[in-house]
This record gives structure tokens, sequence and C-alpha cells, in this order.
């Protein structure tokens, strides 16, 4: 599998769709346009108001290469971009020099110095949107907002609006072969959300599922599209080289060993405590404990597959490396 097949792999994946040059138009930015969008404050009448996110294969290429850079740790960057209805477009993204943390990223003066100046130049030569959000890592914890994610998105929303938080696991995403984002808004302050019932379902780590059902009902999630045009190709090509060569070099199984093992010492302890949960009982459970516990265990079920599915895409993409780079081929006599 050569380079450019791989990337049109990924694009597939990822469900990226290749916007027609005739009708282009989201490449095009009207400052008069997005001002006047941005000054009916839509969503003091509807905090609902915006539903979708489209993102650039560039923006998405770029902010995965930032995650995944960091490693355990997290990062954070910022978002280019503008609103169009009740779509928030990302056309850009750029990484901020922050210390960041296995559990939290915060940015410092020097960030805040970083961002204004990235902004100026970005004008300069012609990127004229304006941020339009923050994205941030949650390395092997999945797509969410934390508590401090949750002040943090309020606080930007509170000044800054329109503003999307993106979450990016580079884990998960090395692992499953497609990348694990996704895109929140917050709720106004003692705004009570309306209940939609079970979001898709996502394995929380047993240490921050606590955090995690704490500000569930705080923030929304944006359904996310992806797009290119045909003059993104050639600036994609060039970061998918990169990416690409970053790709072949490491293996899921080697560079996520820690995250594995994590994943297995949390499943282990969820059906630990599943279980003492049902044997407490002494077999006296019945009506809504029995289903509690079934639903509990058909969670555990889907944790054990995904940890299963991760393992053999790993060990499949050691032995394909194997067979393309290692493997000696037969002269031509």
């Amino acid at each position: 599998m050569d380079a450019e097949t791989a990337r049109k792999n990924w694009e597939l994946e990822n469900n990226i769709v290749t916007v027609d040059p005739a009708q282009d138009q989201i490449y095009y930015y009207n400052v008069e346009k997005n001002k006047e969008a941005v000054a009916q404050q839509p969503w003091k009448s509807n905090p609902n108001h915006y539903k979708h996110v489209k993102i650039s294969a560039i923006a998405l290429i770029k902010m995965v290469m930032h995650a995944r850079s960091g490693g355990n740790i997290e990062v954070m960057g910022l978002m280019q971009g503008k609103v169009q209805g009740d779509t928030m477009i990302i056309m850009d993204a750029f990484g901020l020099p922050v210390e960041g943390t296995e559990t939290r990223v915060n940015a410092q003066s020097e960030a805040y110095e970083y961002m204004v100046q990235y902004m100026e130049r970005a004008k300069e030569v012609g990127r004229l949107e304006n941020a339009i959000g923050w994205y941030h890592s949650h390395p092997g914890y999945g797509c969410w907002l934390s508590g401090i994610d949750v002040n943090t998105q309020m606080l930007n929303q509170q000044y800054q609006e329109p503003w999307v938080a993106v979450v990016i696991d580079p884990n998960r995403t090395m692992s499953a072969g497609k990348v694990e984002i996704g895109a929140f808004r917050t709720y106004p302050k003692d705004y009570k959300a309306a209940d939609e019932g079970p979001s898709h379902y996502q394995t929380i780590p047993l240490n921050k599922i606590e955090d995690f059902g704490v500000h569930a009902k705080s923030y929304y999630s944006l359904e996310i599209s992806h797009f290119k045009s045909t003059l993104d190709t050639q600036l994609l090509e060039v970061l998918w080289n990169k990416y690409w060569v970053n790709t072949l070099s490491q293996s899921p199984l080697l560079t996520n060993r820690e995250y594995s093992m994590q994943q297995m010492a949390d499943l282990t302890q969820k059906l630990e405590q599943t279980n003492d949960s049902m044997s407490s009982r002494m077999g006296g459970y019945y009506g809504d404990r029995k289903k509690n516990d079934e639903s509990q265990l058909g969670k555990l079920t889907k944790d054990s597959s995904k940890i299963t599915g991760e393992a053999m895409h790993g060990l499949l993409s050691q032995v394909l490396k194997d067979l393309i780079f290692n493997q000696p081929r037969s002269s031509s006599s």
C-alpha cells in the first residue's frame, strides 16, 4: 500500500467529501455576511441553534498530528472558521504552545501572545476567518468534556461567540484507524436541557466516569462532517506524507501498549464491580435492578469487543508491514 492509496483510504474511513469546484462557496469568506450572521446572536434564543460542524481535511489532519505528538499529555490549539446557518465551518487549525498534563491543559500568557500574533500573520496572507473554537486531546479516554473543559467552554461562549469545542482521542484514533473526534457546545448556566435519552455509547475509564456523568447534561454534541477541495490536494499531500511516515514507523501494539494495558485493567475493575454488585443481592434481584445489571453487562461486552477489535487491527497492521517491507522478494530471471 503506497502513501496515495493510504490517504484515499483515510479519507474514505472518515467520510471526507470532495467539494465540487463549481460549488466551492464554502471556501469564500464574506466578512460582512459573517458579521451579520454573528450579530443576530441566534444562540441566545435557542441554545441548540448550532447543530452541525464541517471540518476541512486540512484542519482535521493538522489536529490529529498535533494530538498524536503529545503522547499521553493533553495538547491544545485553536480553529479558524465561520458560521453558516446552523453550521459551524472549520477551515484551519493551529496548535498552541501550552503546558499540559495527563489530565488537563490550560493556556498561559505565552499561548495568548502566540495566538494573537498567529491570527495577525494569518490575515496578512489572506486567511481572514476569525477564531471559531478550540480543540484539545483526551489521550485514551474518549471524546467528551470534563468539568474543567465545560467551564472553559462556558467562559469562551460568554465572551467569544460563536465558539465550539473539539476533542480528539489520539490513542483510540491510532488503535481504530479512524479519527476519534467529538464537537461540543455548552448550555447557559442554570439551563435545564431536555432529556434526549442515551447518547452514542463510548467507553469511559472507571476513574473518569464520575467527572463524565456529573457534567454530561451541561453540553450537547454537534454532528461532524468533513470536506476537501481539489485546491487542497497539494497541501494535503505534504501533510499526509509526514503523517504516513509516522504511521509506517510506529506500531499501534507498541506505541499504544500502555493504553491497551490500561484498557484491560479498567475492564477488569468494571467486571469485578459488577460481579460484587450482583453477588451482594444473594440471588434476589428482579425488576429494575436486574435490568440495570443486564445493561451494565451489555456495556462491558461492548468494551471487551472494542478492545479485541483494536488489538486485531494492530496485529493485522504489523503482519501487513512485515509482508511488505521485511519479506525477501524473488528476483525475476
